[in-house]
This record gives structure tokens, sequence and C-alpha cells, in this order.
């Protein structure tokens, strides 16, 4: 019996338990209806039973409108506020009472359909007490005078509308005859038959099974449990030595070789408390056919029905009343999963009503039907973005995967796929192979539709506009409309293929400004802000003179094509997404090198996959940035010694005749130093290359490959890796590029001089500085500390002196004061977000989540790139 049905047959009125004491059962999300004359006591019930805020009162809401409770002709606008506020109450799932007389059927009417349009049982409550006890009251009311005709009339209403509130819509209808049984009543709070918010697993969620007996015991098996068989050998139970409990999607029938094996096994796990089940749309037919209704046998059932004349009555009779108790849906761990067969929207969570069984069964459809003659399934989980993760099945897909915090489990076993199980909290997949195909499918189970692995294209609805990108170390990122229509000029002009686009990296924050004497970033501050968000060990990173680019490679080219849908070695490119070098063979050439380094290194076998995803720094700058340093950077510094040795000279002659210039000569002099050392900065990072003759590359960190994220691993490990891969490049003309490092605790006074003083080497030396990261990559804040959600910088760079002339001028020191009045804010809030993107798009390309979704993540970081900030930070 379904938790609608039920409802539909509760009686409509309680049998008496006690004349002390009635229970009144009232759902705990629901519209309760008090029904009564004026005078009947509704306010002293419900005040005496309910919470003031659960209550809605017409004379208040008549109060609201006309500052007079007793204003009858206020009544319209009142009920418009009373109706308003009882839709508010019920969409945020809050019980709600409706305090008025009710005693009209077009009154009542209202309230049900607003109870219905929020998909929550309506509950009368009726106080049938006598006209001449109401008269009373109201004669002890000074504020209300009516005439004596309204409560006559009110009472022949009620006496009307008794007995037909059942076919109203009330779910549940509770009458109180009398002062004694008011007086006697409790009110019972009563959870929904789908609330199970109080099982916090861990759990085993199972998706379409389909008569795949063999392959359930296979896979649960695998998942730990240990089953448990009758005297026949057949399964009729499983239990996991850790607690865990395994949840069913529905659709245990049809189609497959043993379909009653299946539901034995499930019924007794279920009995046994060692699993819960919501019921799929064959069960749902199968539980209708068993009860004597009309319907069509086709899509399975056939073969069910032929192996279910195989099983005795007592058989039969357990199977019917198993289907008559699943419930739609079920809340689980404390709202933050949700279970269901067919995926539900956040709206329809926790809520009973005849609509969300239908979706929580079928699924919504547009209304078309695709060439194999099935509807077209609307794509709710796209829009999705609620808090709870949705599980669910019905749709077969070739493999699961995350979308918006839902995930589809139904991998088409029975079609010859896979059954598929997710461990929850834990979001860890586990399947089994099918052993055969046992049924032919209508519609190919293996998409060949461009757009990732659900068939779904990149859309420009995607991206365009306002959009909120739900992210799991940030939260909700919000990209303005201005801010995407710049990354799509971007994207669509000047960027790489987007199925190879997986990430972009994010800004980088400088350290807090320095006040040290002459410096503007200085590595003590950098420290002092991990020490302060309770990060003890940093690494110290050297710094490249080059750009940044992340690298694709590509162990070979059926890799590629197998996860990013284009064959080939891979590609590189810039934090904007181009093409890093506008040379694809000399592309090709680096990738090469890359790729025999990485096989050598051992990096393919021994994370499993066919390609790599790097981020890394491509030297020298000059190989990207070739017309930036001719146009701002050599023609400051051509200028600059053209001009300043004639002025000099100048002084010096006019020196030479005795006239008294004071601190001019000598500030111009200090022009000609800065200019000359603002001159030998910027040559550093130039040097001639000759195909991959002069080029460096160096590697930082591995991001990604098949099926892992690896951003998140601490940076020992991909400095270790990265040192395996420099080590096996080409000995005789090496192109890979080791990064120094430091690890530094920031609590150690002796090992934070220490990474002055490596600082202090490197940028002495000419280097350009080093990048702050915490040693175990994803730091998180505690008691308060870090940013937004608690997340702390990734990464802080502290560039040197000599460096910063680059960037600010040849002669950025005389203005050291008026350049710390900089602000950082904005700076460190778009690393942050950045940050949390990218670990986003890599997350969601780990999972195998189709292209648009990783796109997402990727083109926001691309947006936020367009927002005002001093670029010089």
């Amino acid at each position: 019996m379904t938790e609608e049905t039920r409802a539909h047959q509760e009686p409509t009125e309680q049998p008496e338990q006690s004349p002390r004491r009635r229970v009144l059962p009232v759902t705990d999300v629901s519209l309760v209806v008090l029904v009564g004359t004026t005078g009947a006591g509704k306010s002293s019930f419900a005040r005496a039973h309910f919470k003031p805020t659960e209550v809605v009162s017409s004379d208040f809401c008549r109060g609201l409108v006309s500052d007079d409770e007793n204003d009858q002709s206020a009544s319209s606008d009142a009920f418009d506020v009373l109706h308003y506020i009882v839709g508010k109450r019920l969409a945020a799932g809050r019980l709600t009472v409706v305090d008025a007389t009710n005693v009209q059927p077009e009154a009542r009417k209202q309230l049900v359909r607003i109870a219905r349009e929020h998909d929550v049982l309506p509950i009368a409550i009726v106080l049938d007490i006598p006209p001449a006890v109401c008269a009373e009251r109201n004669r002890h009311r000074p504020d209300r005078q009516l005439p004596q005709h309204v409560i006559p009339r009110q009472q022949r209403e009620l006496r009307r509308s008794i007995k037909g509130l059942e076919r109203e819509g009330f779910r549940k209808v509770h009458i109180l005859r009398g002062e004694a049984e008011v007086a006697a009543a409790e009110i019972e709070l009563e959870k929904r038959y789908n609330d199970l918010r109080h099982l916090t697993g861990p759990f085993d969620i199972v998706g379409d099974i389909h008569g795949c007996r063999s392959e359930l015991e296979t896979l649960l098996t695998r998942l730990g449990y240990t089953l448990a068989r009758d005297e026949q050998g057949r399964p009729v139970d499983a239990v996991h030595p850790q607690g865990r409990t395994a949840v069913f999607v529905g659709d245990l029938v049809d189609r497959g070789p043993d379909s009653p094996g299946v539901l034995r096994l499930v019924m007794g796990m279920v009995a046994a408390g060692h699993a819960v089940c919501v019921p799929g749309n064959h069960e749902n037919k199968l539980g209708r056919w068993m009860g004597g209704r009309k319907v069509t046998v086709s899509y399975g059932l056939q073969e069910t029905l032929d192996q279910m004349a195989g099983e005795d009555e007592e058989f039969h009779r357990q199977v019917r009343s198993f289907i008559q108790g699943l419930v739609s849906h079920y809340l689980l761990d404390g709202g933050n999963l949700v279970v269901c067969h067919a995926g539900l929207p956040e709206k329809y969570h926790g809520r009973a009503s005849g609509r969300v069984r239908s979706h929580a069964l079928y699924g919504d459809t547009t209304g078309e039907t695709d060439e194999y003659g099935l509807p077209v399934r609307y794509p709710w989980a796209e829009e999705y973005r609620g808090r709870a993760l949705v599980v669910y099945g019905h749709t077969p897909v070739p493999t699961a995967s995350f979308v918006n915090n839902t995930i589809c489990l139904d991998t088409g076993c029975v079609f010859g796929g896979s059954l598929t199980a997710l461990r929850y909290p834990e979001r860890e997949l586990v399947s089994v192979e099918a052993e055969q195909e046992w049924y032919a499918p209508i519609r190919p189970l293996h998409s060949d539709a461009p757009g990732g692995r659900e068939g779904r294209p990149l859309d420009l609805a995607d991206v365009s506009g306002r959009r909120i990108v739900e992210t799991a170390l940030h939260g909700r990122i919000s990209v303005r409309e201005e801010n995407a229509a710049a990354a799509l000029e971007v994207m669509s002009r000047f960027a790489l293929d987007p199925r190879l686009l997986a990430y972009l990296p994010p800004t980088m924050a400088p350290s807090a400004t320095s006040r040290r004497e002459g410096y503007l970033e200085h590595p003590e501050e950098a420290f002092a802000a991990y020490r302060e968000d309770g990060v003890r060990q940093v690494v110290c990173e050297e710094k490249h003179m080059g750009s940044r680019a992340v690298v694709l490679v590509a162990r070979d080219d059926e890799s590629l094509e197998k996860r990013f849908g284009v064959p080939g070695p891979g590609a590189i490119w810039t934090r904007t997404g181009r093409a890093f070098l506008s040379d694809e063979e000399l592309t090709g050439a680096v990738l090469d090198r890359v790729r025999a380094a990485a096989e050598r290194a051992g990096l393919f076998d021994e994370l499993g996959t066919g390609w790599l995803l790097l981020d890394a720094e491509l030297m020298p700058w000059s190989l990207k940035a070739v017309e930036l340093l001719r146009r701002q950077y050599a023609a400051v510094g051509a200028a600059a010694g053209s001009a300043l040795p004639t002025v000099l000279s100048a002084l010096d002659q006019a020196g030479a005749r005795g006239l008294d210039l004071g601190e001019l000569t000598e500030r111009q002099r200090r022009r000609a130093a800065d200019a000359e050392a603002f001159t030998a900065a910027y040559r550093r990072y130039c040097w001639p290359t000759e195909g991959l003759a002069g080029i460096r590359l160096a590697p930082f960190q591995v991001l990604a490959a098949e099926g892992a994220n690896l951003a998140v691993r601490p940076h020992d490990e991909h400095l270790a890796w990265i040192d395996r891969l420099v080590a096996a490049d080409d000995r005789e003309a090496p192109i890979l590029q080791t990064t120094g490092r430091l690890v530094v605790d920031t609590l150690d006074e002796e090992s934070v001089s220490a990474g002055v003083a490596w600082w202090e080497g490197l940028t002495t030396a000419g280097g350009e500085g080093m990048v702050v990261k915490p040693l175990c990559s994803l730091a998180r804040g505690t008691a308060g500390k870090g940013g937004p959600n608690g997340l702390i910088q990734p990464g802080i760079k502290v560039r040197g002196r000599e460096y910063l002339r680059i960037i600010y001028g040849p002669d950025y020191t005389e203005y050291l004061d008026q350049l710390r009045q900089r602000f950082l804010g904005h700076k460190r809030s778009l690393a942050l977000r950045e940050y949390a993107l990218g670990l986003e798009a890599l997350d969601r390309l780990a999972t195998g989540e189709p292209l648009w979704r990783v796109h997402e993540a990727v083109f926001a970081v691309l947006a936020l790139e367009s927002e005002p900030v001093d670029p010089r930070l």
C-alpha cells in the first residue's frame, strides 16, 4: 500500500479511546484546516496544540489589511494574504494551520487547492460545538457582536459539510463533538512515510536489476555483504559486517532471467532491516497485474509472469504485500540523500501526492518521442540545484556519472551493460559486468551523439547570461552577464577545441604588502598568513621565467579519443585557453618528449591512465610574449637608454661650470641605474629558440588522470612524480626542468628564516621569486579561519624585488609608499573562486561527467578573468 493510498484509507473519524484522551494524528508537513462556527474555540485550540508561528489566522490577516480584525469588509483582502502566507509556508515544508471558520465549501476548496499545489496532505479538524455554547462565548466578547442569525447559519453549513469532507480532498478528517472531546484532544505529529532522515548510513545504493539475480549476488559480494540462503540454496538475505544498508532504486523485475530470485533476496533484506527499497515503474505494473487490474503485458512483464508461475501462492501473497508497501521515495541521512526510481526535483522531496509518486516512478517527458518510438525524457537533472544528492535509475546510461548533485545508476545490466552501486557517503561507484545480454534493448545503450557520454552537445545557453555554478568547495559561484560575454568572445574566436579544454589555471594572490624598507613583497607575510590560517607546513616552489601552461599529453591517439572525443597526442594551452604555440609541429614535438618521459617514468601505468593533465611553466617568456616584450618592455628600456645618457652628460657639463643642481643629478643617475636594472630584468626572460632547442618545460603538478582528480593530492607527491618525469627526459637534449622547492614549518622560526634566505638566494641570482603553498594542497581553515567556506588560498606568490621592476616600472622603488596602498581583497576572492571552479572541473572530469558539465566550470574561470582588477597584482 503506498503512502498516498494509505492516506486515502484513513478513517474519517477516530474511534473513542478514552473520555480523557483523544489522539489526533497529524502529518508533520501538512495543511491543517480548522473547521467550526464562530465561538467554537478554534483559536484557543490552535494556541493549545500548535506553535504560534504555525497558525495563520483569518482574524489576524484581517487586522493586517484594515487595522481591525472584525472589519468584515476587508475579508476578501485578508484571505488573499492568508492564502499567500499558507502557500509560502507549504513551499518551505512547514506545518501550517488555518484558523478560520471554513464552514463553506468554497473556502475549503481554495485551501485544498493550495495543499495540492504544494504536494502536502490537507487535514481537517472539525470542532462541532453546540450553537448555544458558541453564542454564549460570543456574548462575552465585547469586541465582537454578531447578528443572531450568523451562528445558526454557520451551524447549518457545518452540518451539511461534515459528511463530504473526504470527497472534497481532505486525506484525514478528525471530528470533535462537544466541549469534552475538544478538551480531551491531543495532537500527535506523524512522520511522513518517506521520511527516513534518521537513517544516516552508510549506504550501498543499487541501480536497476531487472531480474539479473546472479549479477546482484556478485555485486553484493563485491560490496562486502554476506549472503544467506534457504534450504534450496536460494539467497534470501544479505548482511554487511560493518552495518551498511543496501538501498534499491526499483525495477527489480522484468526482462531478466530470475525476477522471483531478485524479489526473494531484496524482500528478505528489507524484512531483516538490512535494506530499504523504493518502487520502480515495473514493480508498479506487476503489482497492478497481481491486484487484478488490467495492464498491457509488455516491456518484459511476460518474462516475469512466466517465472512467477512456478512460485507458490504464499510467495505471490508476499510479493503483493511487498509491492503495496513500497513508498515512492525516501529522504535519508538528515535530508542530504534522496533515493527514488526516476529522479525527483527538489520541490517534491519529502512531499506526498499522486503527482510526486508519478514523477518518482516515471519521470517527466517532453511530450515527444525519439526515432525508436520511446518518450524523450525531460532533462530535469540539468536544472537541479538542490542540496540533497538525488540517486535514481529508470533510464539506462552507458556509465554512471554525477550531474548537478544527481546520479543515475541504471547502467543497463539486463541489456548487456553492468549493474552499478553507489557507496554513500564515499561517493564511490562499484560495478559488475552483465553475464550476457539478457534482453535486447529497443534503443542502443551506447549513444553516438556528440557532447560527452550522455550525448548532450555544448549549448550557448550553458554559458550565456548571468550564471550560477555549483562547486563542492565554494558553494554557488556567480558569473556576471558581461563577464560571460567577454569569455564567450575569447572561447569562440581564440580558444582550443573545447573538448580538450578540461581545465584553466586560477589566478594567484600575491602576498600581503611588506613594510620592509625597499620591498613591496616579502616571504614573511606569506608565512604569517598561512600560520594565521592554521597551516603549519608549506612548500616554497621556485617561480620559473616563463608563462603558465596546461599540458594534456596522451599515451596514444585512442586514449585521448576515448575520453575527450579528439584523437591526437594532446594539447598545450595558456591561462585563457589559447594554443600556447602557433606551430602545431613544435607542439607535437614537445608533447612527444613529455609522453616519452612519462612512459619511461612509468606514470601512465602507475596512475592507470592513458593521458595526463599537467600544470607547468613553459620557457622562455619570449616564446609566448615576444610582441609584448617588443612593444612594451623593450621600448621602455630603449627609450631610457637613449635619453638618460644625454641628460646625464648635460647635467655633468652644467655641474662642471659650477651650477648648483642639488639632487637633480643624483636623481637622474638613480633613474639611469633603474632603467639598466629594468632592461636586465626582462632580458633574463628572453633567449633564442630554434625548434626544441632552447625550450624548457617545468611541470609542477599532475592535475588529473583517467578517473582521478589528482590536484587535491599533497604537493610532495606531485613533486616526486615531476622529479621522475624530469629524470626520464632525454639526457642528451633535455627540455624538462625540475622545480626547486623547500618545505617550511610556519611555527618554527629557524625554518621560516631558512625559507626567507632561500627566496633571497633565488631573487638575488635573478630569479622571479617563489610560490608558497600548503603542503597538503587542499587546505581549509578551522574556527572561522580561511576564506568563504573555510577555503584557504592554494598559493601565494612572493615576487622578487628586481622582477617587480618589470611589473611596476623601472623606478617603482621610488614610490613604494604609494604602491603599498594596493588593495588585495578582490584579487584574493578571485583566486579562491577560480581555484574552486578549477577543482570542480577536474572532479567532473574524473567522475566521467559529460563535456558540457566540465566546460561549465572551465568557462566560468575564463569569465572571472575579465573582472576588473589591478593587472599588476
